[in-house]
Formats: structure tokens, C-alpha cells, sequence
């Protein structure tokens, strides 16, 4: 593509071009390869967006944040209707994006406060409970008598959402309830439904925001040793953040605090199984753990793409993109990028430069829990090394992901072992 090709370029109805399937995801890796070899920066009419997958390309946007906003960020895909909107309307949902979304001096302000808030100290106080739930999800799994088990639903599922629940200060006991919610939002901010399938989920959003303010009207009286009662503190101490602000910064952790850990822990045990070399590896000396961590979120993100908007006319690797032009950042396929990552299409968890990744972002938005996602990863593969390193695939070419703009979670990943 050259520097004076433009959307009008793009032929009626946008044909699949190099393969590349904006919202399919169980294989995009390919179509991936071709757009970063060919067409590194195009415009797809399927979602209005210019579609970036070289890696300096991606990184020079996120770090470019004052002339591409992160403002759609949080922005549906397809937009709600009648319906939805009704529905959110008169249940008071007004919930608006945490930080990803927001720009300078607000995000700045906001961000401050929650990283206050969001310390280390938090997670080592956790970590004792995370590693107590692995273990008794993994024994729980492992008792089965027919040896066989799901990594998705019998141990990714809750124990990052326990954690975040823990930490926010929610009802721990209600974990299907927020994943039901969280399911919501994904699919209404990234998924691809009619305007019939947006009514459920509609629901759902209005039922998640009343929590996320009571949660907050809670720790004004009860003062809670969680994050929403820092918060809420230092609000009182004087730090500028609102409750609605408060309570925002609450919708997003509750969702991306366990919906993309959830995904990384059955990537990682995923991708390792399969490469069963890799896996001994692990087993045999967990010191190599956290390097694997790394490289599972180089080779299989979470997030594969986020996105981006022009305030102004600008350039991208040499292509010129107008401005208000809306961006997709294809993470998934920058962590592949031969010019950065050496045969970066092959999974090597001694791979020194693993950590190039872009899986949590880059620049001011760079995710603020990116410890505690890779902390659970890390103690989860611990814990599975220990009790089951005789861990098998049931199905490897069975497992599908679903369809999604942004988000790669597989599943299910089913797996058997030996007694």
C-alpha cells in the first residue's frame, strides 16, 4: 500500500483481503503474517477501521497519545440499538471506561489515584489465597475418576476472578454473576451482534453498573480494607477522583482483572502443552517460569487488538490516515514481527526479548495490573508443574475461540492425565 492510497481504494463490500477475518479467532496468525508482508496498514470498511500490524508502527501510536486518542478505546463496535440504548438508558447506566479510554489531564488525574491504590504491597497479601485456590481447584480437578477436565472451567475461571473480587472488595461467592456481566461487555463493546442480541446483554451492563456505584455508596460507610475503600479514602484525604469516577475504575478492573487473566492462565497452560518439550522444561525447573509467562503473552495475547483514533491527519508506516479516523492496533501480530522477535512465529520460552511484547499496551495507558495478571499466571504454573506435570491436551485441534474484535479466550481446553 502507498503513502496516497486511501479508504476509497478499498473495493464495494470489502472483500476478505490477505485472509484477515476481522472478528474470527481461532487461527488469525496467518492472515496476521500476509497483512505485515503486504498491507501493513489498510483500511477495512467491515469495522471503519485502519488496520496497523507491524510492530513499530503499533508502538509509535501508543506512544504517540496526543495525536492518537485512546477515546474509542471502550467505544461498541457495532452500535447499540433502539432497544439496548432504551434499556441502559432508564437503568441509569452512565458507567464510562476506567482508564483505557480516557485522556490527558483526566486520565492522568485518575490514573494517579488508582495506582495509589493498586500497590504491590496488595499483591503480596493476595498471593497466599491465590495460591491456596489453585491448589484446591487442581485437586478438585484431579480427583476425577475419569481423568479428565476442562483448564478453562475447572481452574481459569475462578481463580482470577476470586482475586479480583477479593481485591475490589465484591461478593466472592457470586463469581458466575460478575462472569455473566463481564461476558456482557465484552460482547456488546467488541462482539459483533444484532440488535436483538443486544437486549440481554443490555440488561446485564445496567445489573453490573448498579453494583459497581453500590460497591462504592458501601465503602463511604463501611471503610473496607479493599481497593474501592483506598479509594474511597483518599477521596476523603483530598485526591481529585469522583465516586462515579471511582465506581468506573471499578467496572473496568472487574472486568479486565479477570477476564484477559482468565485467558492468559489457559494460554499458558495451552500453549505449553503443546509444545510438550517446552513443558518438561517447566516441570523440571520452574525458575524458567516466569520467562514462559512472558513468551505466552508474546505468542498468544489475551488482547490481539485495540484501538486507536486520529485527532489529526497523520502518517502510519508511511501511510497517510485522515484525521477522526478510527485505528486497530493488532497486538497479536506486532508480538509476531520478525524485525523485532527472531522467528517470531515459533513459540521459545528462553526467547530473550520476550518481554518486547505489547500484550499490555505501551506508553501512558500501559496496563496498571499487568503484575498481578502475570502474577497468577506465574503461580498457577507453578502449582500445575507440581501436582499434574503429566497434563495432556484431550483435543488439540478441538479447541476454538470465540468470535470477537479484541479479545482471543479460548473456549474450553480439555485436557487428561495419568493416575
Amino acid at each position: 500500500m502507498t503513502s496516497t492510497q486511501t479508504p476509497a481504494g478499498t473495493a464495494p463490500g470489502c472483500p476478505i483481503r490477505h485472509g484477515y477475518e476481522p472478528f474470527a479467532q481461532d487461527d488469525p496468525f496467518p492472515s496476521y503474517a500476509a497483512l505485515r508482508a503486504e498491507e501493513p496498514v489498510m483500511y477495512d470498511e467491515r469495522i471503519g477501521c485502519w488496520v496497523v500490524s507491524r510492530y513499530d508502527d503499533i508502538k509509535a501510536v501508543f506512544e504517540d497519545w496526543e495525536t492518537f486518542s485512546s477515546e474509542n478505546a471502550q467505544a461498541p463496535v457495532r452500535e447499540r440499538g433502539p432497544q439496548a440504548k432504551q434499556i441502559m438508558e432508564e437503568g441509569g447506566f452512565t458507567a464510562y471506561s476506567g482508564l483505557s479510554a480516557r485522556v490527558p489531564p483526566e486520565h492522568t488525574r485518575i490514573r494517579k489515584v488508582a495506582a495509589k491504590a493498586f500497590t504491590p504491597r496488595r499483591f503480596k497479601v493476595l498471593e497466599p489465597d491465590i495460591r491456596a485456590n489453585v491448589v484446591r481447584l487442581l485437586e478438585t480437578m484431579l480427583a476425577r475418576p475419569e481423568r479428565r477436565g476442562d483448564l478453562v472451567r475447572d481452574l481459569a475461571y475462578d481463580v482470577p476472578t476470586i482475586t479480583i473480587l477479593t481485591l475490589i472488595g465484591a461478593d466472592v461467592s457470586q463469581i458466575d454473576t460478575f462472569k455473566r456481566w463481564s461476558d456482557s461487555r465484552s460482547a456488546m463493546t467488541w462482539g459483533d451482534l444484532s440488535d436483538e442480541e443486544q437486549v440481554p446483554h443490555a440488561h446485564n451492563l445496567v445489573e453490573y453498573w448498579a453494583e459497581c456505584r453500590r460497591l462504592v455508596a458501601e465503602a463511604h460507610e463501611t471503610e473496607p480494607d479493599s481497593l474501592v475503600g483506598d479509594m474511597v479514602r483518599m477521596q476523603a484525604e483530598g485526591d481529585p477522583i469522583s465516586d462515579h469516577e471511582i465506581a468506573s475504575v471499578c467496572y473496568s478492573l472487574l472486568f479486565a482483572g479477570h477476564e484477559t487473566t482468565t485467558t492468559l492462565i489457559s494460554n499458558a497452560l495451552r500453549v505449553l502443552l503443546s509444545h510438550p518439550d517446552q513443558w518438561r522444561q517447566v516441570v523440571e525447573d520452574p525458575r524458567r517460569i516466569p520467562g514462559a509467562v512472558d513468551e505466552v503473552l508474546r505468542y498468544s495475547p489475551s488482547i490481539v487488538g485495540w484501538r486507536r483514533r486520529a485527532l489529526r491527519d497523520a502518517e502510519i508506516g508511511g501511510v497517510k490516515v485522515p484525521g477522526g479516523a478510527d485505528i486497530l492496533l493488532l497486538m497479536g501480530s506486532a508480538n509476531r514481527d520478525a524485525a523485532r522477535f527472531e522467528d517470531g512465529e515459533s513459540f521459545d520460552i528462553g526467547r530473550a526479548n520476550a518481554r518486547e511484547h505489547l500484550s499490555f499496551g505501551f506508553g501512558i495507558h500501559y496496563c496498571l495490573g499487568n503484575m498481578l495478571a502475570k502474577l497468577q499466571a506465574k503461580i498457577t504454573l507453578e502449582e500445575t508443574a507440581r501436582l499434574a506435570p503429566g497434563l495432556r491436551l484431550a483435543d488439540p485441534s478441538g479447541i476454538h475461540f470465540g468470535d470477537n474484535l479484541s479479545f482471543r479466550a479460548p473456549a474450553a481446553v480439555r485436557v487428561t492425565w495419568e493416575d
